[in-house]
């Protein structure tokens, strides 16, 4: 057998010292007979764990643990014994204020603990480890090696998966493969090798008995969440919860699925600027080993290495946000687990997403309900919020919502902020819990998984930059969504966000094109096909309704200011010591015209990238000459005609001195509005 041996990195792209565990890559002669000493096969490891290849059923895991009482009662004192004990360490260490001098220990303490306890918890250090406004620096550095530096199993074992479930000896199936694992995680370790067709992959390899370590745990974790859920402050649906988390994790010791589920992404996500998402090798996969491109790559957290690469994280941590907003409000099927172990800054300076096993779907409405809930919240229309929080499932139908709107609109304001660009997901998670202690909101099963999703996204983010927001780099993609997305439920949002109390909300319009132009894929061309599709439709009626109302209004307007100045004019020169005063107050300057507005929209659109005056030109025939624009232009020329015409009849029925007393009043009062009142003498005032 031919063996040749070269030092290799590990998943981060980093050389790994040299020492007697470090990993080499095995050149195998298939022909001379294999790579390790030839021994006979270990048993296998699974044949008595009888979850093996099942589906999560909650039902079928407590009739197998209910009679095996004493087994369970072992395990939760295994479980919860242990970690009474750390926590009253570290009590008792602030009590008598040698915290800081025992810290570094008692992380290791934690890890160490988490790793014991097994792959359920081990998920749970994971997360805590992206959370640095929440762990202590000592404690994220060691819960990071939770992420791909676990306690690696048997060599043996692993080679036996590989032959047992891809149906050859590793090295008949590999051309080269490291004898040590360069990772390894919860739920398997990752070895380094080659194809025979020369491709450099990864392969994992699921640890042994991991099925029935795992539903042990979960039949454990589920009859707490069943006594939680009896507690009335507890406002969770923790039994969904939990459900869903089993879900999820069974499906994730299938790798067959895991496959399906990178190459689903890949399909939805792959396209995307500085998106990369590794090629799986399906005739070299199973349910418990899984061979996929290997990736060269650098952790996000590892900034000084980034900056040496000249990789600027920020920017990735971006495109990770933007690439989540579209898994979570586009497709809705999104990676479930986005810690720094699974984000990698290729040597290119994309990001690329590994381990597909914890994917979660979010339902149309869902989505839909999600994007008309970020728009309410921006824009502090409570009352919407509210009626979101009914659509996504956290308020029953039948809940009085009087009483919630102002407790709303009171916790939303101190996390809000003046503006967009400060707000903070976790502020704004925190003051929700608040809020769900005294209203019967109730979290649902399916967002547990997002809220991960987004709060480990922004630990990641808030370790790079501690002024990152998420929500205020999202908003952009929200704003695009409501102008260029023609679904039914969007359409309705845009309407109540633009017209308040039928008045049009020229501000939030220009807020939302500001904000949507800074979006990566913002298609101007689209927005204004979109923009002209929906107002000529049956549905944008109502648009057109007010742009005729718009219309009539300033001409009018228009109109009369410049015939009052024209007026004065006149005046002024035939009788050069009168005051024009009066007519100067006709100026509508108090509150701003709508032509300011319109403006100050196009040079927006000028700013806009994509943006073209000339197709814009050449879409002007065509607009000006559809039956809707016609019938348009015979309202404005109507309405005008009315507004002369009641004028007329009034400067008739006043005497000189009263109607301009009348006019100057009518103006100063509300300079946006036409003087068109008739005297109590002529009819009602309209």
């Amino acid at each position: 057998m031919a063996v040749s041996v070269r030092p290799i990195v590990n998943a981060a792209g980093i050389p790994m010292e040299s020492s007697s565990q470090s990993p080499v890559i095995l050149e195998v002669d298939a022909k001379q007979g294999g790579g390790l000493p030839s021994s006979p096969p270990p048993p296998h490891p699974n044949r008595d764990d009888p979850f093996e290849g099942m589906t999560y059923d909650p039902e079928a895991i407590a009739r197998h643990y209910r009679p095996r009482f004493f087994q369970v009662g072992w395990r939760f004192f295994r479980i919860f014994w242990p970690l009474g004990l750390f926590m009253a360490r570290i009590w008792l260490d602030r009590r008598s204020g040698k915290f800081s001098k025992r810290e570094q220990k008692r992380a290791i303490q934690l890890r160490e603990l988490l790793t014991r306890l097994g792959p359920a918890y081990i998920k749970i250090g994971q997360a805590l480890s992206t959370r640095p406004d929440l762990v202590p620096p000592l404690f994220l550095e060691e819960l990071s090696s939770l992420q791909d530096q676990l306690p690696p199993f048997a060599n043996d074992i692993a080679y036996h998966f590989i032959e047992v479930e891809l149906g050859a000896p590793y090295y008949e199936v590999f051309a080269e493969l490291s004898d040590h694992p360069v990772a390894a995680a919860s739920l398997g370790q990752v070895y380094r090798g080659r194809l025979k067709t020369g491709e450099e992959v990864a392969v994992k390899v699921q640890r042994p008995g991991l099925a029935q370590r795992i539903t042990k745990d979960l039949y454990i974790l589920r009859i707490l969440a069943v006594l939680a859920d009896r507690i009335p402050q507890i406002n969770s649906d923790l039994v969904g919860i939990m459900d869903e988390f089993g879900e999820r994790i069974f499906e994730e010791m299938d790798y067959t699925q895991e496959g399906r589920n990178a190459e689903l992404f890949a399909e939805l996500y792959g396209h995307l600027p500085d998106i990369y998402v590794p090629s799986i090798y399906e005739g070299y996969t199973a349910r418990r080993v899984l061979t996929m491109e290997w990736i060269e790559g650098t952790k996000l957290t590892r900034i000084d290495e980034l900056q040496r690469q000249g990789i600027e994280a920020t920017h990735l941590i971006e495109v990770g946000v933007q690439c989540s907003l579209r898994q979570l409000l586009e497709h809705g099927f999104f990676h479930a687990d986005p810690h720094p172990g699974n984000l990698l800054a290729t040597r290119d300076g994309k990001l690329a997403y590994l381990d597909f096993g914890m994917m979660s779907r979010v339902k149309p409405y869902q989505r839909y309900g999600l994007i008309e809930a970020v728009v309410h919240m921006v824009n502090r229309d409570f009352e919407g919020l509210a009626n979101d929080y009914v659509k996504l499932e956290f308020l029953s139908p039948e809940t009085n919502l009087e009483p919630i709107i102002p407790a709303l609109a009171r916790v939303f304001n101190n996390a809000l902020g003046a503006s967009v660009a400060e707000l903070n997901f976790k502020s704004i998670t925190d003051e929700f819990s608040a809020l769900m202690y005294e209203y019967p909101f109730r979290v649902p099963a399916y967002y547990a998984l997002i809220i991960r999703s987004l709060v480990t996204l922004e630990g990641i983010a808030i370790n790079v930059d501690p002024n990152f927001k998420v929500l205020s780099k999202a908003y952009p993609y929200v704003a695009k969504r409501l102008l260029v997305d023609p679904a039914p439920q969007l359409r309705a949002s845009l309407q109540a966000l633009l017209f308040e109390e039928g008045r049009f909300r020229w501000n939030r319009l220009e807020n939302l094109l500001r904000n949507a132009k800074d979006s990566e894929d913002y298609n101007i061309d689209l927005v204004m096909d979109q923009t002209l599709d929906f107002l000529f439709s049956e549905r944008g009626s109502f648009i057109r309704d007010r742009i005729v109302q718009e219309l009539v209004a300033n001409l009018d307007l228009l109109g009369q200011t410049t015939l009052s100045r024209f007026q004065a004019r006149l005046r002024s020169f035939w009788s050069p010591d009168q005051d024009s005063g009066s007519a100067n107050g006709a100026k509508p300057a108090a509150k701003g015209s709508d032509l300011e507005h319109i403006q100050r929209i196009l040079e927006i659109l000028q700013q806009t990238k994509g943006f073209d005056a000339s197709a814009i030109a050449y879409r002007l025939p065509e607009i000006l000459l559809k039956p809707e624009t016609l019938e348009m232009g015979q309202r404005v020329m109507g309405g005008l005609a009315q507004r002369a015409l009641a004028r007329l009849i009034r400067d008739l029925m006043l005497s000189g001195e009263a109607r301009d007393r009348q006019i100057e009043i009518e103006v100063l009062a509300d300079p946006d509005q036409p003087p068109l009142a008739l005297p109590a003498s002529a009819g009602t005032r309209r």
